[in-house]
């Protein structure tokens, strides 16, 4: 699937006698602002904006290249148990592996997207992006708001859910996650979840 500015190539090459016509399914607009740019604009991405000065990230999504930002809401953050968002945010690391985890490698608009298309962060963890009939999905699920958002150096899709890397989870979050749940609710009976946190 080829596409211009995320506008759908339809029919390409179509040779005339002073050039050539390739057909595409929208009007293309003016691009003028960089990803950081959409970021500071946007009232809806608020908490991304003051997460991304706080993680030294704002260079990164103004300088030339081409990425996919999967720019998380004000509603994703909201979603999040204040303790654990606090918690990454007071930890740079954490904090940037977060941001890192919400960026791709590359500039992917949404009709380029096909079911099944797995994906590179810059934290370095893979994304199933995917489809669902017209729906855009995230690992199997449906969380992008609003899509193919232009800037000068990629694409910008908003997503209504926070993706967390394991790398900035605690050892107490990862396991109430997997198969040693149980194990974890031993841990907090016993009064040592403090351990593992």
């Amino acid at each position: 699937i080829v596409t211009v500015n995320c506008a759908r190539l339809l029919k390409a090459d179509h040779h005339a006698t002073n050039g050539v016509v390739h057909v595409i399914d929208k009007v293309i607009a003016t691009t003028t602002n960089t990803i950081q740019q959409v970021i500071e604009t946007e009232d809806s991405l608020e908490t991304l904006r003051t997460a991304v000065a706080a993680s030294d990230l704002s260079s990164l999504l103004e300088s030339e290249g081409q990425y996919t930002l999967l720019a998380p809401t004000n509603e994703a953050f909201e979603k999040i148990p204040r303790e654990t968002l606090n918690r990454i945010l007071g930890d740079p690391e954490a904090l940037r592996d977060l941001l890192n985890h919400h960026i791709l490698k590359s500039a992917m608009c949404a009709e380029a997207i096909i079911a099944g298309l797995t994906m590179e962060t810059l934290e370095g963890a893979t994304l199933d992006v995917g489809c669902s009939g017209e729906e855009l999905t995230l690992n199997g699920k449906p969380i992008i708001a609003n899509k193919d958002v232009l800037a000068t150096n990629g694409v910008v899709h908003f997503v209504n859910e926070l993706l967390i890397p394991d790398s900035a989870k605690t050892v107490f979050e990862l396991a109430q996650e997997s198969e040693v749940s149980k194990s974890t609710d031993l841990f907090r009976q016993a009064g040592l979840s403090s351990h593992l946190t």
